[in-house]
């Protein structure tokens, strides 16, 4: 498909966060085939892990919309751990901007909560953020 054709198609489009992780989703509904894009790759290709899988599309199988929908993902920063998360995170936005009746079963299942735990800073005269040099008494 050309970026013609893609421009002309309407979507819905958020954008999900995880620790550094930053993904733009955006559903395409009424698509002629379904398929899921992650950086212009198969999801299931991007996403070696069975669990990261299962995480980016959990909000398609808890609102039962997996086979109607196309979905496209630019994803940044981080691992792919926290990449599936911010995947997730955009896709269940997404999904409550095209049915904002699907906002109830989402925020059930915690879909729609962002995740803000990032990592500490280092403080200077630390090892790490917290972890102190080894004390010798002699």
């Amino acid at each position: 498909m050309t970026k013609e054709e893609n421009k002309k198609e309407k979507y819905f489009e958020a954008v999900g966060r995880r620790k550094t992780a930053s993904a733009r989703v955006r559903i395409y509904p009424g698509a002629k085939e379904t398929s899921v894009l992650v950086n212009n790759e198969e999801y299931k290709k991007y996403f070696k892990d069975e669990h990261q899988r299962e995480e980016a599309v959990a909000p398609f199988n808890q609102t039962g919309s997996k086979g109607k929908l196309k979905m496209t993902v630019v994803v940044k920063g981080g691992g792919l751990h926290a990449q599936s998360g911010a995947v997730s995170l955009g896709l269940a936005r997404a999904l409550v901007k095209f049915d904002e009746s699907l906002r109830l079963p989402l925020r059930k299942e915690g879909l729609l909560t962002r995740d803000s735990r990032m990592v500490e800073r280092k403080k200077y005269g630390l090892k790490k953020a917290r972890r102190a040099p080894q004390w010798a008494k002699r």
